[in-house]
């Protein structure tokens, strides 16, 4: 979001009208896969405790999406900024004073224009040596018209400002929704798995051939829309078209933020207060579709808080069969946006 508007918690107030959202979850309800066969929501798999993870006052309101690569952070701000972040030494994280990140980078559209408001962030098997991707749901110097887009950058410089090296704009092949309800969440899932899965590609009714595309990162993107719940995903081609290859009702209110955790070959989804903190975690079920495995509760020792980051440690870190989890609060509250959990592993 852009400095002079308030967390997204308040700023809800602005989503879509009714008339609006309904039709957006028609349109997406035509072709998206059920998750009416979700199973009941359990305890969180994992220890109950949660800590802060960051120093107090850091951030400020608006940290979103998370993507832990390593022995780094990537978060997502919502005011058009990227921070890398670096083990504290305490367990949890701080900003990386290297190479200008000492403050976050400002991110531009293509061109160097505008101001993305960056909601999730991935990397693809490259790493961010490939670059970091990410979501946004419109350019704040325009706030009210949606541009639902994943945008590519280049991280390896030392500059305080990000311009996109590519940027795939989606909003034509989407639902309409409110210009603060779009694209939240995004992450990246390997072709290996999708086709080991027998995944299949809606797009063609057989099964997903990465084959049938042009170079293409070596797997597929998928964002989750605030508005409608819904889970789509993308083979984003490098040279700037794309394709959907897939549509999942989430069978949440909301979708804020998606993680691949390629240790157990699932998909996490999560929502934030709007559904008291719910996470769900999906694999391809004997369809080729995208299904429901569990549904989660957040853990009792942590807040209704208004969390649009999830991310998990690497297998790497599995030490006694838990490992660490993160989740940024957009809220801030208690000025700490980050907290650190566990889960089984």
């Amino acid at each position: 979001m852009t400095p002079s508007r308030t967390p997204e918690r308040r700023r809800r107030l602005a989503r879509p009208s009714a008339a609006l959202a309904l039709a957006a979850l028609v349109a997406g309800a035509l072709t998206a896969t059920p998750a009416s066969a979700a199973p009941g929501a359990v305890a969180w798999p994992g220890s109950s405790s949660v800590t802060t993870a960051d120093a107090s006052g850091v951030f400020g309101s608006d940290l979103s999406g998370l993507q832990q690569e390593g022995g780094v952070m990537w978060g997502a701000q919502n005011s058009g900024k990227l921070w890398r972040l670096v083990p504290n030494g305490s367990g949890g994280w701080k900003p990386d004073t290297a190479n200008g990140w000492g403050s976050g980078k400002s991110l531009r559209f293509p061109g160097g224009t505008g101001t993305p408001d960056d909601e999730g962030v991935t990397v693809t098997g490259a790493g961010s040596a490939g670059g970091v991707y990410v979501s946004s749901e419109r350019n704040a110097d325009s706030s009210s018209t949606s541009r639902l887009s994943v945008l590519r950058y280049d991280v390896s410089g030392t500059g305080g400002t990000l311009t996109a090296t590519r940027e795939w704009n989606l909003t034509p092949d989407l639902p309409s929704t409110g210009s603060n309800a779009g694209l939240e969440g995004v992450t990246w899932v390997p072709d290996g798995y999708l086709t080991g899965a027998g995944f299949k590609d809606a797009s063609t009714g057989a099964a997903y051939s990465p084959g049938r595309y042009a170079a293409h990162t070596g797997g597929v993107f998928f964002v989750g829309v605030e508005g409608t719940g819904t889970v789509y995903g993308y083979v984003l081609l490098e040279a700037g078209g794309f394709t959907r290859v897939a549509t999942v009702s989430s069978g949440m209110a909301g979708v804020m933020e998606l993680s691949w955790e390629p240790q157990a070959n699932r998909m996490w989804v999560v929502c934030d207060d709007t559904c008291s903190g719910q996470l769900r975690t999906f694999r391809v079920d004997g369809s080729g579709a995208f299904a429901p495995t569990a549904v989660y509760k957040r853990p009792s020792g942590m807040s209704n808080l208004n969390n649009e980051g999830f991310t998990l440690a690497g297998a790497d870190e599995c030490v006694g069969g838990s490992k660490p989890v993160y989740w940024s609060d957009d809220s801030n509250t208690g000025k700490h946006a980050l907290r650190k959990g566990a889960i089984t592993c």
